[in-house]
């Protein structure tokens, strides 16, 4: 057997999809009253609608984007939602095609992805790696009126596919070249988050289309996926929960009670397995109503009532 077979088949896997996905990706230059950035954005209709992050468009109303093949047009925020780090821009001449969504859901820890960002009109930066891990929450300090707040991004997929400098935005991609998430931030050495395409994110990215914005509930707090202990399994009627890992200042979690270290069960009276979960809830309909929260603290079972406020320009 050629020993550098396996080698030349991951590389046939990684330039295909760069070779597909690079056309698609814009770089993103914005202005606002904080001064000038910068990011990618991925191509996702065909009638010109980009998507990147919140953070990448701040609070400009509109900016240019560059293509690889030397092709600019301007662009409008359609809109953007900070809790979820996305925004859809939208074109105002042609733009090459757009890619293919994919589902991360179907993502499994170990599978090979593919990051493709343009930064700072670089085009074609290209990375690949692994999915480290699925559900993270990411805490991000994110500017209000009233200065800078603590705000957690729920349910990023962790990559050790490294992320440069202005590839906020840019897409990460499953071997077939499905883009399964928007690259969001670097979080250190070797490590980069993004955010996923499921269900929960197409009907954000719906919203942001149709309406500009998402009425999105808020309830403050950073959990990840952990397994029941073994134990409680049979007894709970579930085998994946929530463990709580920061619990954000004032926030509705705090006031209900919610802890470090928690074990989230059920909310809504639905059990929670993973963030995603939590995070289909926290949309317009949960906004002021109370949220009952069953956790496992020190061996029982407590029970709290949260009342998530809405993400609003003081929140966001």
């Amino acid at each position: 057997m050629d020993e550098t077979e396996p080698l030349d088949a991951y590389s046939r896997v990684v330039s295909g999809v760069a070779r597909e996905l690079t056309p698609r990706v814009a770089a993103l230059r914005v202005r606002h009253h904080r001064g000038e950035g910068a990011g990618s954005a991925v191509v996702f209709t065909g009638d010109g609608f980009l998507l990147t992050n919140a953070h990448v468009v701040g609070s400009a109303s509109g900016g240019q984007a560059a293509f690889a093949d030397g092709t600019t047009a301007a662009f409008t925020v359609a809109g953007s939602d900070p809790l979820s780090d996305l925004a859809v821009v939208r074109a105002e001449g042609p733009v090459p095609g757009p890619v293919i969504l994919g589902d991360a859901d179907a993502l499994v820890v170990g599978q090979l992805v593919v990051a493709v960002g343009n930064p700072l009109g670089l085009a074609g930066s290209v990375t690949a790696g692994v999915v480290s891990a699925l559900g993270r929450s990411l805490p991000t300090a994110q500017p209000t009126r009233s200065g800078t707040a603590v705000r957690v991004i729920e349910d990023v997929i962790q990559t050790d596919a490294a992320l440069n400098p202005g590839n906020s935005g840019g897409a990460l991609a499953d071997a077939r070249g499905r883009v399964v998430g928007v690259s969001t931030a670097v979080a250190g050495i070797g490590l980069g988050l993004a955010v996923p395409v499921n269900a929960t994110t197409r009907r954000i990215i719906a919203a942001l289309i149709g309406h500009g914005r998402v009425r999105r509930a808020y309830l403050g707090l950073a959990a990840g996926p952990v397994p029941v202990p073994a134990p409680l399994r049979a007894r709970l009627g579930q085998d994946g929960a929530l463990r709580v890992a920061q619990v954000v200042p004032g926030s509705p979690a705090e006031r209900a009670g919610l802890r470090r270290g928690d074990l989230v069960l059920t909310a809504g009276g639905a059990p929670v397995a993973h963030a995603q979960s939590l995070q289909r809830l926290m949309f317009a309909e949960a906004i002021g109503r109370p949220l009952p929260i069953t956790v496992l603290r020190n061996g029982a079972l407590v029970d709290v009532i949260a009342e998530p406020v809405e993400l609003d320009a003081e929140h966001a």
